[in-house]
């Protein structure tokens, strides 16, 4: 029988109480990515489906189409996101973000779309047509783009409210800004939640969290922004090199306290703007990290659960030198044996 109240029916079959809730590993469903820049436009829900790809909306689609003319000569993996002009809160339309360099640009617009690209994505450089600011604090988006997934707009403008009154309480509004954002891949995984943030070292940190409800939203606060603590059972990645299959996401818990990972294949969604994305490691408590070696060039931090720990585990390089060492001496130990039990024979 049809309930009479359709908040409750919206949230039974798109909401946080929907059967699909807490079914999939999250770990490793974000691919990996260097950096986000998201394009502010609009309200979330004026947009279209697809609003990189809509004829009634050219400067997204612009923008969409020269990310991908041009994504193979940016030295930097780039995912780019559509989010919320909020003037309430300083932004307009054509205001970009770029993390991790925590600056914004203002007046981006039809007529200079290409010389942005060449000047910052491809070259690195200061943008000739504008002005960086740096931006500080952190930074929550939250896709809440319903028509384009009806469960993200169910989950995400609770989801903003919700982490709006908390932040409130807290008082922290001039340290945490949160905004509503465009499709991000896996609307499965509503509420997604994606978190900009400094570590205690100074060093911008992009998580991204799935299954996300209003009861997690203190825990997001409390442990993830001031203490730097990955919430790991909604994890999904992070801004930086991509977890391997299997690594890291068999210690995954979900919110239900159910072991998901056995059986389960990580699925990665791509956002139309932008199809190489992240999910890295993660960082340590109050800045202290554990990390295992992915290159010679780059060291991040993945999670790896022990009960309420995050473990470091040695490289294969450090235990190879350390079962080397063990066998010298060893080797060192029946010599010395040997010259005994001939010195007695002799």
């Amino acid at each position: 029988m049809a309930s009479d109240n359709p908040t409750v029916v919206d949230d039974a079959t798109n909401g946080f109480t929907r059967p699909e809730m807490y079914k999939e590993n999250l770990a490793g469903t974000v691919d990996a990515y260097d950096r986000h820049v998201f394009l502010c436009y609009k309200s979330h829900v004026a947009w279209p489906p697809r609003v990189e790809s809509s004829d009634a909306d050219p400067f997204p689609k612009l923008v969409a189409a020269t990310w991908k003319a041009r994504r193979n000569d940016m030295p930097l993996k780039t995912k780019i996101t559509v989010c919320e002009a909020r003037e309430e809160a300083g932004f307009s339309d054509g205001d970009v973000l770029i993390f991790p360099e925590m600056i914004r640009y203002r007046g981006l617009e039809e007529s200079n779309v290409d010389s942005f690209f060449e000047d910052v994505l491809v070259n690195g450089k200061p943008w000739t047509a504008g002005v960086p600011e740096v931006v500080t604090g952190s930074h929550v988006y939250v896709c809440a783009h319903g028509s384009r997934d009806v469960r993200c707009g169910v989950c995400g403008p609770v989801l903003i409210k919700k982490l709006n009154e908390e932040i409130e309480l807290r008082g922290l509004k001039d340290q945490i800004s949160v905004t509503a954002c465009s499709h991000v891949g896996g609307h499965k995984y509503a509420g997604n939640v994606i978190i900009y943030s400094p570590r205690a070292d100074g060093k911008i940190m992009g998580h991204w969290y799935g299954y996300v409800t209003p009861n997690d939203v203190p825990e997001l606060l409390d442990q993830h922004i001031a203490k730097g603590e990955v919430i790991q059972r909604l994890w999904r990645g992070q801004m930086g090199p991509s977890v391997v299959d299997g690594k890291g996401a068999d210690d995954q818990k979900l919110a239900n306290g159910k072991d998901t990972s056995k059986g389960k294949k990580n699925h990665v969604e791509s956002d139309k703007l932008s199809s190489n994305e992240t999910v890295g490691c993660c960082q340590g408590v109050n800045g202290v990290s554990c990390c295992r070696t992915a290159s010679a060039e780059q060291n991040e931090e993945i999670p790896k659960q022990q009960g309420s720990k995050i473990s470091c585990s040695w490289s294969v390089l450090q235990q190879r030198d350390i079962l080397t060492a063990v066998g010298v001496l060893g080797a060192v130990a029946v010599v010395a044996v040997a010259y005994k039990l001939y010195r007695r024979s002799g």
